[in-house]
Formats: C-alpha cells, sequence, structure tokens
C-alpha cells in the first residue's frame, strides 16, 4: 500500500474558534443547512460526535457522490484539532483503502485564522491515484471552507 501526502493551507478573517465550531464541531448541523444542494444530511451513526464516532454524509440527488463516511480519531478542542478518517463511500474505493485527514485553525495576528488540512491517502496495492481525482475532493473542500467563511462573515454572532 503506498501513501500520498497533501498539505493546503488558506487564510481567513474569521477566528479559529468559529471555524472549529462551525466546520468541526457543529458540521452536522450547519451544511446541510447552507449548501443542501450539495448536502442532504449528516448523521452519526456511531458515537456523539466525540472521538471514534462514525459520521455519514448524505449528498444531495444528483451529484457523483451519494454518501461518505467517516471515523472521527481526535478532536482536540483546546488546539483547535481535528483528525478523521475517510472509511467508506462510493468514491474511488476501488483505488483507496482509506484517507486520514487533520485539521488545524490557527489564530493570526489580524484575528482571523489559517486554516491548515494534511490528507494521507493510502491507496490499495498496485493502484494509482490521478492527480485530478485528488484536485477534485481538494477543490470541493475549499469551496465548502468558503462558504462556511462567507456565512460566519455574514453571521457574526454565529459560533461567537
Amino acid at each position: 500500500m503506498a501513501v500520498t501526502c497533501y498539505t493546503q493551507e488558506f487564510k481567513t478573517p474569521i477566528a479559529p474558534s468559529r471555524m472549529f465550531k462551525a466546520l468541526i464541531l457543529d458540521s452536522h448541523n450547519l451544511m446541510p443547512k447552507i449548501v443542501p444542494q450539495g448536502i442532504k444530511s449528516i448523521e452519526f451513526i456511531e458515537g456523539d460526535g466525540g472521538s471514534g464516532s462514525i459520521k455519514q454524509i448524505n449528498f444531495a440527488e444528483g451529484g457523483h457522490l451519494k454518501y461518505l463516511k467517516h471515523r472521527i480519531d481526535t478532536i482536540d478542542i483546546e488546539n483547535l484539532m481535528c483528525k478523521y478518517t475517510l472509511i467508506e463511500g462510493d468514491v474511488v474505493f476501488d483505488k483507496i483503502e482509506s484517507v486520514a485527514y487533520e485539521v488545524k485553525f490557527e489564530a493570526s495576528s489580524d484575528g482571523g485564522c489559517m486554516c491548515k488540512m494534511t490528507s494521507e491517502y493510502h491507496t490499495k496495492a498496485g493502484a494509482e491515484l490521478k492527480e485530478e481525482d485528488i484536485k477534485q475532493g481538494k477543490d470541493k473542500a475549499m469551496g465548502l471552507y468558503k462558504v462556511v467563511e462567507e456565512y460566519l462573515l455574514a453571521n457574526p454572532s454565529v459560533y461567537a
């Protein structure tokens, strides 16, 4: 099994604690509300959102994905960090065993934050991931982060 790592960062004017609450702690409520055209629902099928929980994301009809399942490996509220693993879905699992993610929100000097994301793609033996497959997933994730940023800018009291 091969492991391919990718790192990306983006800066936002939103405070790190607000981004963490919106994207990590309350994403199951927020995402279907602000992007219903993409995400139909997010539910915990095991656990309550803490470490070891399994969260299923159900996508809206008409998209190329129906669902994904993530296992929450670590949530560190004090350090605004989360590690989770994509364990199932109707995506490129013919090539992938799993994808491990780490997301961290760090304060920046202007009151906003830097969001740092690391992805480790664990591919099946002999499988090769194409750059465009990974880029498409990264672009969708960045799009969601931007939608959350816009929502939080428009609603300054939410997750304050």
